[in-house]
């Protein structure tokens, strides 16, 4: 008799150490909305198909709909001892209309029932996210307008290239955001897939008419194998992908805005109320916003990292492991949307210094390519030609010169196919001979922002 006592006050301690080990309820309510929404449509196929009657389906309804209110109006007590959402609400069902709360739950287990929340959830998270890098676009092409004229040096290995137009350059990000939203899509399209109807793993004994659940919440697809219904999170991966790759374009844009705004670059200046002083040395503006996304990005990597790791070892079907698919989920799709409303927020408010751009685009080798480009069209194969710059680059840069500022002696001393002209080679002739699609030059940059923009409004 002792020994069950104190095997049973074991149990108690440690139930009470791990406490709410178990409950998902703290981040899961936030399915508040898709859950009582599939609820709805879930009753109301039931009486269609005369599972339930239609006196039921209608208590049922209005108790849903008082629930949702109670909800939004902040009035809705939540137990923590319930777990997770889907029970807090069920309950309350029958606190409010009794025991007919219990037929609701006909033919659907929380398996299916939460896989549904969470595709449905994500469904409105892609749509929010899309609208979000559509106006983020909308302001990169607003920006490139602005400063269509401006020449920047273009960079490879963070060493100067070639020139290029400040606008070229923040089309670049034009492109990845399209890229971007192509995967949100598509990710879209592989979360758009029905797996109510599938019950716990197995399928359901019961007339359903899953095509009607799917028209009603919205779903152009219906999961083909109950098994895989259940168990598949794919689509969470999907989203956690997109969103990765989303936040590395980002933290790019955001490297390059440090860079530009640092002393040595001088080439932009951030919104004031977008960067941050010091606390002991007053002259400094800190690009602190930029800084806080470029080191977001590593936690959404970590989500998509964990999501993968949850899965890898997964048997069928359903497994209690999936419950850690959403916060990881829910922090992503946070972080990225504050990201997202930081840049649209802060990018239209930086000022390019053209001056200073000019100066940097000018300074260095970056000519030598259409110096080599110069003797080639002279008739030099262009291996030759490229040779002869990099002898002439060795020179300049020894003799402390820039090309402009080599003789037409100097310069015949590499190759007597010098002439005159060549002093007509500058930033302003690089840029307009680069005219092939996709180019920098003035002509092609222009039509890609107006392009951008019809992309936009279509």
């Amino acid at each position: 008799m002792s020994n069950k006592k104190d095997r049973n006050e074991v149990i108690k301690q440690l139930s009470d150490k791990v406490g709410d080990f178990t409950v998902s309820l703290h981040y899961d309510r936030r399915l508040y909305k898709q859950d009582i929404k599939g609820s709805i449509v879930h009753a109301s196929m039931l009486c269609n198909q005369k599972i339930i009657t239609l006196p039921d389906r209608d208590l049922i309804l209005t108790g849903l709909l008082e629930i949702e209110s109670e909800i939004e109006t902040g009035i809705f007590t939540w137990r923590p001892e319930l777990e997770d959402i889907h029970m807090n609400i069920e309950s309350r069902l029958h606190e409010k209309i009794g025991s007919v709360a219990g037929k609701l739950h006909t033919a659907r287990s929380r398996n299916d029932q939460v896989s549904l929340d969470m595709r449905m959830y994500v469904k409105d998270s892609i749509n929010i996210i899309i609208e979000q890098l559509t106006a983020f676009q909308r302001v990169l092409l607003d920006l490139a307008s602005q400063y269509d004229d401006v020449i920047i040096p273009g960079y490879t290995h963070l060493q100067k290239a070639q020139p290029v137009l400040f606008a070229h350059h923040l089309l670049a990000y034009f492109e990845m955001i399209t890229r971007d939203k192509t995967r949100f899509k598509e990710a879209c399209q592989r979360t758009d897939v029905l797996p109510l109807g599938s019950g716990a793993l197995a399928g359901l004994p019961y007339d359903l008419d899953r095509s009607y659940v799917a028209r009603e919440l919205g779903f152009s697809q219906i999961s083909e194998n109950s098994m895989d219904a259940v168990s598949d999170r794919d689509f969470v991966i999907d989203y956690l992908s997109a969103a990765s790759i989303c936040m590395m374009h980002i933290s790019r844009l955001s490297e390059e805005l440090i860079l530009w705004t640092t002393e040595e670059f001088s080439l932009i200046k951030l919104p004031s109320e977008y960067t941050t002083g010091s606390s002991i040395m007053p002259q400094k503006r800190n690009p602190d916003f930029a800084e806080i996304s470029r080191g977001k990005t590593g936690r959404v990597y970590g989500n998509l990292i964990s999501m993968l790791t949850i899965l890898k070892g997964l048997p069928m079907t359903y497994n209690r492991d999936l419950q850690e698919d959403k916060e990881g989920f829910f922090d992503s799709h946070d972080t990225l949307t504050s990201v997202l409303e930081v840049f649209v927020g802060m990018l239209p408010g930086i000022y390019v210094n053209s001056e200073k751009a000019r100066q940097s685009a000018e300074g260095g080798m970056v000519l030598a390519t259409d110096l080599a480009d110069y003797l080639v069209i002279k008739g030099v194969p262009f291996r030759e030609a490229h040779g002869i710059i990099s002898e002439l680059s060795d020179f300049a840069s020894t003799n402390h010169k820039t090309f402009t500022e080599i003789s037409l002696k100097e310069y015949r001393s590499f190759s007597m196919l010098f002439d005159e002209d060549v002093y007509e080679v500058s930033v302003e002739s690089s840029i307009s001979s680069r005219n092939t699609v996709g180019g920098t030059s003035f002509k092609m940059v222009q039509q890609a922002i107006k392009a951008g923009y019809r992309k936009l409004e279509g």
